[in-house]
Parts: C-alpha cells; sequence; structure tokens
C-alpha cells in the first residue's frame, strides 16, 4: 500500500523533469528535483539580454498545444496569454518572398504553377493522415519526391530538412514531416486559418519563476548544482543515487529525465539491450544565437532560408510576435543552427560564430548594419531531439528498467510528434500516470547483479516467450 513515506527523485530541471516532480507530488509522494545546472529551466530557460530577459531559445504556444495551455492555466495564466497573427518569409535565390497566406502561397515565383499545386497537395494529404506508423518504413525524401516532385523538393523541401536535420534527414523517416505538418495545420485550424501564435508577457522567465513556486508549495525539494554522477540498486532495496560531491541518497524510486547518452554515464550497469536502444537514439542539436538590435529586420516572424552556404538555418524576429516595447523598442532575433550532437560548431567560440552570423545578415538585409548590434550571446545544446529515424518507434527506449526504481523518461521517447513544449508537458502527464500505477503493481522477480561501486543492483529476470 502506498504511503506518503515514498521517497521519488525526478533527475533533470526542465519542462519534463518539473512536470513530473509536480504531479508525483500531487499524487502524495515525497519528490526531491535535481537538476545539474544552477537554475531550473533546460531548454525553456531564460536569460539577460542588455536590460532585458527573455527565452534562451525561441518558442511560441499554438491554440492547439491544449497540454502546455492546461499547465499554464494551473499555473495562473489562465487570461495572461496573448495572441498575435504572423507572417511567414521565405529567403530563395537572393531573394526575400512573403509566404503566409493563400494567395502568396499560389503566387510563389521560385516554383511553378504545377510545383506550387503538388505542394500544396502535399501538405494536404499529410494533415489528413490518421495512422502516422505506416510512414515509418518510408524516408522522408522517398515521400516528398513522391508527392511533390523532384523540382520542388530540391527547391523547397531539401533546404528545410537539412535546415532542421542536417545530413541526418537521409535517416529520418517521413512520419517527421508528418508531425510537422500537423501541428501546424491544428494551430491553422484552431486559428481560423490564420498563422496565430502565443506568449505569455515576461516569457519563460515568469513561467518559470510561477512553476518553481507551486512546485515549493506542493513541498517538491529543489536541489541545484548537484549534478547526478551514478545511479544503481541498494542491495535490492531503494536506489543509490550517488552525487559528483561525493555524497549519496537513497530513494525509493528515481526517474531520469536526462538525455540518452547521460543516462548511460549515470547507469553503467543497464542491460545491453537497454544500452543498446540508448545508444541507438541519434540526436539533433542546436547552436542558437540571440541578437538584440535597434531595427527590426523584417515583417515576418520565420524566415525560412533554403541557401545552405548560409551558416544559420532560418530567421526567427520575436519581435514580430512580442511587441518591441518589451525591448524598449529594439528587435529581438534568434538565428538557429540545428547539427548533430558531435558537429563541430560546437567548438566555435562566441567571437567566430558572431562573425560569420552577421557577415551572413548583411548578404540577405542590405540595410542591417553592425552599428545596430546592441547584444550577442550564443547558446549551445547537443541534445535537443532524437531523429525520427526509420522505423524509430521499435527502437525507442523503454521506460522501466532493468535497475528496480529507476525509470527513464525523456525526449527520446516523443515518437509522433515534433519536441516542442507541449509534447514535453503531454510525455510528462502520461509518464506521471504510468510510473503511478506501476509503483503500485505487484513485485517481479529479480536477480542480483554487481554496481560498478561494489554494490550490488537488481536485474529484471525475463523469462522465453
Amino acid at each position: 500500500m502506498e504511503t506518503v513515506s515514498e521517497r521519488w527523485a525526478v533527475v533533470g530541471g526542465g519542462m519534463l523533469g518539473m512536470t513530473i516532480a509536480l504531479r508525483l507530488a500531487q499524487q502524495g509522494k515525497q519528490v526531491t528535483l535535481l537538476e545539474a545546472a544552477g537554475h531550473l529551466g533546460g531548454l525553456a530557460d531564460a536569460w539577460r539580454l542588455a536590460e532585458w530577459v527573455w527565452d534562451r531559445h525561441y518558442h511560441v504556444i499554438l491554440k492547439s498545444d491544449l497540454h502546455l495551455r492546461s499547465l499554464l492555466k494551473e499555473l495562473g495564466f489562465e487570461n495572461e496569454l496573448k495572441w498575435t497573427e504572423t507572417r511567414t518569409g521565405f529567403y530563395t535565390d537572393g531573394k526575400l518572398y512573403s509566404m503566409s497566406n493563400v494567395v502568396e502561397f499560389l503566387r510563389f515565383p521560385p516554383l511553378s504553377l504545377l510545383d506550387r499545386l503538388r505542394l500544396g497537395v502535399t501538405i494536404f494529404y499529410a494533415s489528413r493522415i490518421k495512422d502516422w506508423r505506416k510512414l515509418e518504413n518510408t524516408p522522408v525524401a522517398d515521400w516528398l519526391q513522391r508527392w511533390s516532385g523532384t523540382h520542388t523538393f530540391e527547391k523547397i523541401w531539401l533546404p528545410l530538412l537539412r535546415a532542421k536535420l542536417g545530413e541526418g534527414y537521409g535517416k529520418t523517416s517521413a512520419a517527421f514531416i508528418w508531425a510537422t505538418i500537423a501541428r501546424m495545420y491544428a494551430a491553422r485550424r484552431t486559428g481560423l486559418k490564420k498563422e496565430m501564435f502565443g506568449f505569455i508577457d515576461g516569457g519563460y522567465a515568469r513561467i518559470m519563476e510561477q512553476f518553481i513556486e507551486v512546485l515549493r508549495k506542493s513541498e517538491v525539494r529543489i536541489k541545484l548544482s548537484c549534478p547526478v554522477k551514478e545511479v544503481c540498486s541498494r542491495d535490492g532495496i531503494g536506489v543509490n543515487v550517488k552525487f559528483g560531491s561525493g555524497q549519496s541518497e537513497i530513494l525509493d524510486q528515481v526517474v531520469l529525465t536526462i538525455p540518452a547518452p547521460t543516462v548511460m554515464k549515470v547507469c553503467p550497469v543497464l542491460s545491453q539491450v537497454e544500452k543498446a536502444r540508448l545508444s541507438g537514439v541519434e540526436y539533433q542539436g542546436i547552436v542558437c544565437a540571440s541578437l538584440l538590435l535597434k531595427h527590426p529586420l523584417s515583417k515576418f516572424y520565420i524566415t525560412n532560408l533554403t541557401d545552405p552556404s548560409l551558416p544559420f538555418t532560418a530567421v526567427i524576429e520575436m519581435t514580430a510576435l512580442v511587441d518591441r516595447s518589451r525591448f524598449g523598442g529594439n528587435s529581438l532575433v534568434y538565428l538557429p543552427k540545428y547539427v548533430s550532437a558531435h558537429a563541430p560548431e560546437f567548438s566555435l567560440s562566441d567571437q567566430e560564430i558572431q562573425e560569420r552570423f552577421l557577415s551572413a545578415l548583411e548578404n540577405i538585409y542590405p540595410h542591417f548594419h553592425r552599428d545596430d548590434l546592441l547584444c550577442f550571446r550564443v547558446s549551445r545544446a547537443p541534445h535537443v531531439f532524437a531523429l525520427s529515424t526509420l522505423n524509430y518507434s521499435a527502437h525507442v527506449p523503454a521506460q522501466t528498467t532493468s535497475i528496480p526504481g529507476v525509470h527513464i523518461v525523456n525526449s527520446a521517447q516523443i515518437v509522433n510528434s515534433t519536441l516542442n513544449v507541449n509534447e514535453t508537458v503531454r510525455l510528462a502527464e502520461q509518464a506521471a500516470c504510468a510510473l503511478n500505477v506501476n509503483s503500485k503493481q505487484a513485485e517481479l522477480s529479480y536477480g542480483n547483479v554487481p554496481c560498478e561501486s561494489g554494490e550490488t543492483h537488481s536485474q529484471l529476470v525475463v523469462g522465453p516467450g
């Protein structure tokens, strides 16, 4: 019978870990939230740009983001969502085009009428697909060429795939483009065919501040600057969590929300099957620059770039969504570059990235001058999302591990959508329910296996069939 004395730890203090910690506490568990950094938030944290604080990475809320909106309501932001109709740009062949509505779509000069019609049919058909699993066997490039044609694929789809997936697009299934189109199409349906994006005034800095307050009121113990070194079973009774400081703590259950490579480091005694699944996850990372400018670059929230020689893969003008008065009349721009987790871009200095990015901006926007720059900061995150490789759902790391009381819940388990805050919250809600059910189930049969530290942990014995 479950009691309030059951002790849980959630490792990783991003939106995923914070949401799981809150739900577990609401189930009556004693919860400790462990975060290696000196603050919570993960990819949804914020930082200072000159005099202003805003998100470290670009985020928007869609009207179809029901899980996130429900959480925001619970945090007290029910009436604070602000909605703005935004526009989309396309930079191709050295020219900037608007592609924000049906008329502009049908008139898009770089494509012939037939190409535009095939592109429209591709998007419409993808939005109507219900069973995404049948797309997992097909490479995304093959599927898009079949429906949109070679010219449209090379002109539009290939640059966009490379922008988000790098050369990893060749390993990615058509389920990826389905998920991307499905989310944006759902947003337009909910937004009455308009591209309506939402935000909370103050950004995720304010959301995090309120979330932390709710966690504390729910009696979640928060430990920052507390990296976990190792997690293993303690004689089959409880879970031993060892910290980088040399200290340790015994808990009943531990939930790891950290990336797959980090899971393998802190859980060296996972089974070979588990390690194979974790090592099989291929991550895309991001190098993202935040720029505060005196003047806006364009009227578009997002400008898609089809030139592979550019050092960044899109231009996100946040102040096309959030009023510039929020930043003293200045413009906030994000320049993301999606790369593999081991890409050389991660070794570039901030100065090298700044020079490359500003030079490219000068080529794209002739009116841009470096004197407009007020602040330039670079964020690097090597493990942002997992590539939707062929048949990915059959190889996803399981949430229950062979170490009794140790569970894995991370973004690699998002298999039928793209990574965004709404899907992160959805995963957390589903996992918290499953963890609550699993903790009440009858005990399984275990066998003891030595831990690297010399203690023992228990490995699940799986019989035939």
